[in-house]
């Protein structure tokens, strides 16, 4: 037995108890309401009609607020799901889609089914809850940041802010694997045209460009492993697959992978390829960082709380599959850590506020991806909720910060925010982000983290990751408080962005900013402007109200974790869908707690830390080491600095040797690509290309001007000129006394 098998044998022992427990069958599907089919078409209503608006040149706000309005009662309508479906199965067919049927060599007859339909478990309503509710709440907030840009641009962004969420909606509550890859396919393409929406800027089109290319990447994986699936199980319909899958548990359970065909090992397999492309994980994370090009809402929706989380929700909503696997999980927990480590140390050291936060953001989906990895998926899909809201907040807060300062995100030119005029929202969004983020005891991002550090010294052989992780809260906690510490706290400075001329003091008027604060700067000259020539613009109504409320429901999350024994109600929620197993039979009879309960009682006698229970030692043990990052964070960037620019941190800086300078340049990651990747096959395609044109082309060219030549040497011949007909008529007659002549003296 290999060591993977040992992991995956000991893991699913601890999970499903003895040999033949998972037998048991998911809830029965029912047929759903037909409104369920409303949630995804408002937000596609919301596109065509700011296509609409687009055509009839519109320049005022109502491509906002359609959008606003449709993603609102889209929200309200998953509610309703959530209130009258979650805790059982159902299947809403909106349309018949594809349905093609055949005699395959053998004589049997096969089809393939691939409904637009809508599968509906509390899996599904707890994605679609946070995908709809801060869609709604980022485009209140677009309405505003991007109202400098009303007009064609506005419609434009709008439109394709809407066919995203129609995109994921597909993505997450569709019924089969072809529907979700359509879905899949679709938030690549808006990620592609809201990232290079200032097409007119050089480095967003190459960003856009690069997000793209990447997602492609793990997009073929997908739609192999999509491919494989129907080969293997003859359909693609999450009912048949879930269904198929059951036989094998028992056999991985014992640890005999070997019983298990190598197809199906080999299907999550390529999945989990497509997820890594999606959702930012080694090797194929550097496309997120760069999508910061984007607007801020941009970044918060797609790249933060949303799009991101597809790589997490494709694992977990074909968990089974990977549980049958010897290799798939062990994977996910390993390149889950090493891409939460590794973004980590970037991110310590950059300048850039929102770069920083998407390094985070690559940081906390390897902490979802560890999670799924050692067998807690309810930890990573708790750590999914709450980071969506605590995420969304600092993004968006960092865009206000950017929006009123014009386009400044250095934070070494910023510094006492929080202190003036008219940012207290945006500097208490801030801070009730940086404390969930940085593992704060109590918060939501508290809670979900401990799950899954927890759990990870719980799995055998899983203990390193732990570790791993361990060391990246701290480190989190430490880059989180560094951006709070630098712009929002200490002395009162700041200086404008690139984008100063085109944020003068009368230019806001129109753009829904209410009254604005004017705060002096401490000396008039320390900005390297004249006093009053720019002055910063607090945010209005529609922004504060976003970022109040994203405050509130970040603070809110962390009581979803008393609504239950061991994952509160996102573990309830995990627990009747198909990303938990056992499968639970009957809901009534046997509540999500108490399945958690009796797979933890086994399971927890696996793995200790250092001789302690990890479930209960790893509140204090995450609590500790999240205080330590805060506090160096405090004693590196807050105490005695004076001035924005410098820090005690600057004196520790050559005490590192090359360190600073290689995690500041990213590792070089991009570099290393550009130099093995991108070079080698832009020169490979110049070589092609040459082949193209001499050889392929060269061919083509000589096929046709071998006839072009013959007729050009007979066209003389059909002058109509009879001097010329005469001429060549004695010349062949020469010619041919000429042979006979010669014939006749050689003897022939």
């Amino acid at each position: 037995m290999t060591i993977a098998s040992d992991i995956m044998g000991s893991i699913l022992h601890g999970a499903l108890g003895a040999p033949g427990a998972s037998g048991a069958a998911l809830p029965a599907i029912e047929a759903g309401p037909w409104w369920v089919s409303l949630i995804p078409a408002l937000p596609l209503l919301a596109c065509i009609l700011c296509g609409v608006s687009a055509a009839m040149r519109i320049k005022s706000k109502l491509p906002a607020w359609i959008t606003v309005g449709c993603l609102g009662v889209s929200f309200a309508l998953t509610a309703a799901m959530f209130q009258q479906l979650a805790g059982g199965r159902s299947v809403t067919i909106a349309w018949e889609w594809i349905n093609v049927a055949w005699t395959d060599s053998g004589g049997h007859e096969r089809s393939l089914i691939a409904n637009f339909g809508f599968y509906v478990d509390s899996l599904t309503c707890l994605w679609m809850l946070f995908v709809t509710g801060l869609a709604t709440l980022i485009a209140l907030y677009a309405s505003e940041y991007m109202s400098h840009d009303v007009g064609t641009g506005y419609c434009r962004f709008f439109a394709a802010f809407g066919l995203f969420v129609f995109s994921m909606a597909c993505l997450v509550m569709g019924d089969n694997l072809i529907l979700l890859y359509l879905g899949w396919e679709g938030v690549g393409l808006c990620s592609y045209l809201l990232i290079g929406y200032f097409y007119k800027k050089p480095s967003a089109v190459a960003a856009a460009k690069k997000a793209f290319i990447m997602n492609r990447i793990g997009d073929l994986g997908l739609a192999l492993g999509i491919f494989l699936a129907f080969v293997q199980f003859g359909s693609v319909e999450y009912k048949v697959i879930l269904e198929a899958a059951q036989p094998w548990l028992a056999a991985a359970q014992a640890g005999h992978f070997d019983e298990i065909p190598a197809t199906v090992q080999l299907i999550p397999i390529l999945l989990m390829i497509g997820a890594f492309g999606k959702s930012a994980q080694l090797p194929l994370y550097v496309w997120l960082p760069d999508a910061m090009e984007g607007p801020t809402p941009v970044s918060a929706l797609i790249h933060a709380a949303t799009m991101v989380t597809a790589g997490v929700y494709l694992i977990a909503r074909t968990y089974p599959l990977f549980l049958v696997s010897e290799y798939a999980l062990p994977i996910v927990a390993w390149v889950g850590a090493l891409t939460a480590l590794v973004a980590a140390t970037i991110g310590m050291a950059q300048f850039d506020i929102k770069r920083i936060m998407a390094y985070s953001t690559v940081s906390q989906l390897g902490y979802m991806f560890a999670g799924l990895g050692v067998l807690t998926s309810t930890g990573a899909a708790f750590h999914v909720f709450t980071h969506a809201f605590f995420k969304a907040s600092l993004f968006l807060s960092c865009g206000a910060v950017m929006h009123g300062f014009a386009g400044q995100l250095d934070l070494r030119k910023l510094s006492g925010v929080g202190f003036m005029k008219g940012w207290q929202f945006v500097a208490i969004a801030m801070l009730v982000g940086c404390l969930n983020l940085a593992g704060f005891p109590f918060t939501a991002g508290y809670f979900s983290k401990d799950m899954i550090l927890a759990e990870a010294f719980v799995t055998p052989h899983m203990a390193p990751i732990g570790w791993i992780l361990l060391l990246t809260a701290g480190l989190t906690a430490y880059y989180t408080f560094r951006v709070f510490f630098r712009v929002f706290v200490g002395p009162k400075y700041y200086e404008p962005g690139d984008e100063v001329h085109a944020h003068s003091d009368h230019g806001h008027g129109d753009h829904g900013h209410g009254e604005h604060g004017h705060d002096a700067h401490g000396h008039a000259g320390d900005h390297g402007h004249a006093a009053g020539e720019f002055h910063p613009h607090a945010p209005g109504w529609a922004i504060n109200f976003v970022l109040l409320t994203l405050t509130v429901l970040s603070v809110g999350a962390a009581g979803l974790y008393f609504l239950g024994d061991h994952g509160g109600w996102v573990g309830k929620m995990v627990h009747a869908s198909s990303a938990n197993y056992p499968p639970i039979v009957d809901l009534a009879a046997h509540s999500g707690e108490a399945a958690d309960a009796h797979a933890h009682a086994d399971h927890g006698a696996h793995g200790s830390f250092l001789g302690m229970d990890p479930h209960k030692v790893m509140y204090y043990v995450s609590g500790i080491v999240g205080f330590v990052g805060i506090a160096i964070a405090f004693a590196l960037h807050y105490v005695g600095r004076k001035t924005a620019a410098t820090a005690n941190a600057d004196k520790l800086v050559p005490l590192l040797g090359p360190i600073p300078k290689l995690a500041q340049g990213k590792w070089f990651v991009d570099e290393v690509y550009d130099l093995l990747i991108v070079k080698p096959l832009h020169l490979i395609s110049i070589v092609f290309a040459y082949i193209d044109k001499l050889l392929v082309d060269g061919l083509v060219n000589a096929f046709g001007w071998v006839p072009r030549g013959v007729g050009s040497g007979l066209r003389p011949l059909q002058s109509g000129n009879l001097h010329s007909y005469a001429v060549q008529m004695a010349g062949g007659v020469a010619v041919l006394l000429l042979i006979v002549f010669l014939a006749s003296i050689a003897g022939l």
